[in-house]
């Protein structure tokens, strides 16, 4: 591996690994449940990327379909809290006035 691709790899490595610490950190830490979603949404965002970047220094595609799986579980569980919360709104709106 040559010099600027050592030293590409140490600062991915460094990157994602503080990323994914923070993450971790909002996810345990909350207080909502917004926050813990935009959290999880950062440390999956952080593995796709981690994946990707291991796909360049190894110069494979075998990890496509596993991101493809990580990127939809993200979407799907966006809209999924998305919409829990929206509800749980509505319901403290309908409980408030009446």
């Amino acid at each position: 591996m040559i010099s600027w691709q050592l030293a590409v790899s140490v600062i991915a490595i460094i990157g994602c690994t503080v990323t994914a610490c923070a993450a971790v950190v909002r996810i345990v830490r909350g207080p909502t449940i917004l926050d813990r979603m935009v959290a999880s949404d950062v440390l999956l965002t952080t593995v796709l990327i981690a994946i990707g970047a291991d796909m360049v220094l190894r110069g494979h595609t075998e990890a496509i379909p596993m991101m493809t799986v990580i990127a939809a579980t993200a979407v799907l569980a966006t809209i999924v809290v998305a919409r829990y919360v929206r509800r749980r709104a509505q319901l403290s709106d309908e409980v408030t006035h009446g």
